[in-house]
């Protein structure tokens, strides 16, 4: 694999995953209750609980994405 085809699929996974990101926060904005049910019959927490994880979650997520995905392409952006 050269560089420039790593950066296309270093590019794609930028895309792929910020499109999950955007797919999680739509759907906890959205289906909040929904999701929250759902969950509370497996795990017993409240409310204030569960948003506290799912919000601790999307931050990890969110930068592990930056530091493992956006920063190595932009590293070959800068260098090739």
């Amino acid at each position: 694999m050269n560089v420039f085809e790593l950066q296309a699929v270093l590019g794609w996974c930028i895309i792929i995953n910020f499109g999950l990101l955007l797919y999680w926060f739509l759907f906890l904005r959205f289906a909040h209750d929904w999701v929250y049910r759902l969950h509370s019959r497996w795990f017993r927490i409240d409310e204030t609980r569960f948003d506290e994880i799912h919000y601790r979650l999307f931050a990890y997520y969110k930068l592990s994405v930056f530091l493992l995905v956006v920063i190595p392409y932009l590293a070959l952006k800068i260098v090739f």
